[in-house]
């Protein structure tokens, strides 16, 4: 079925096979609006950080933050996650868009509901890049692979991969390559950010890191963020910028 801004369903919910049926989601939409919603305090302070959650009422529980919105589940209902996107922040209709396009692959997620600023999301379990870094935990190649057809599978769909950073991206439990965000991808202008990133893989995680498992501390890898956006606001000076990491 397709999402409509009435609010509707973009995936036939009965195939998901996570979950009971239409019911559950009908229920959870109810929920949302009744408990989370009316009881949610959000707020974005600058879009190069994290928004801040200042309330959520329980039982639902915050899954993650991004720069522009915050991830929410219900524990009776934990293979659907809402993403909520913070007051004055835009992108909700561009991501609901992008969903469109996309229809189904095994490497994003799917989109179920969308209305008033928030989606109802498939729950993509798995860690991302940058937390398996602090974790010390192995990134394998193939992971890097499935994240390429990945993308090329979303340029086949005449979208635009963008802003593909360690935090954009997991590794599932069975060590597949998914892609999380996908709310920028229908921004025209190229992004070399993946590219940047799967240079770092394997000109530096793979001789440096691969074959002793570090640890990384995550305040130096959020120095290596700052670095990263400050080399690429030097190009965007030089007028060689291509893209720049949100």
């Amino acid at each position: 079925m397709i999402l409509s801004h009435s609010g509707d369903f973009i995936h036939n919910y009965q195939s998901y096979q996570s979950t009971k049926n239409k019911e559950d989601l009908n229920k959870l939409i109810v929920s949302i609006y009744q408990d989370l919603l009316p009881n949610l305090k959000l707020s974005s302070i600058h879009h190069h950080h994290p928004v801040v959650v200042h309330q959520v009422l329980k039982p639902w529980r915050l899954l993650g933050t991004g720069n522009y919105a915050a991830v929410f589940y219900h524990p009776a209902f934990s293979e659907l996650v809402i993403k909520v996107y913070a007051p004055g922040r835009e992108g909700w209709s561009e991501e609901v868009e992008v969903y469109r396009c996309l229809g189904e692959h095994p490497a994003f997620s799917k989109c179920f509901y969308a209305q008033d600023n928030f989606l109802v999301l498939q729950r993509l379990h798995g860690i991302t890049l940058y937390d398996a870094m602090h974790q010390g935990l192995a990134i394998p190649n193939q992971v890097i692979k499935d994240i390429d057809l990945a993308l090329k599978y979303a340029r086949s769909r005449n979208l635009n991969p963008h802003d593909i950073h360690g935090r954009n991206v997991m590794i599932s439990l069975e060590g597949k390559g998914l892609v999380v965000d996908i709310s920028d991808f229908l921004k025209s202008e190229p992004c070399s950010i993946w590219s940047d990133l799967k240079k770092a893989y394997y000109w530096l995680y793979i001789p440096l890191f691969s074959w002793h498992r570090l640890s990384v501390p995550y305040f130096i890898l959020d120095l290596v963020r700052v670095i990263y956006r400050m080399w690429r606001r030097l190009l965007r000076g030089t007028g060689k910028l291509r893209c720049v990491e949100r």
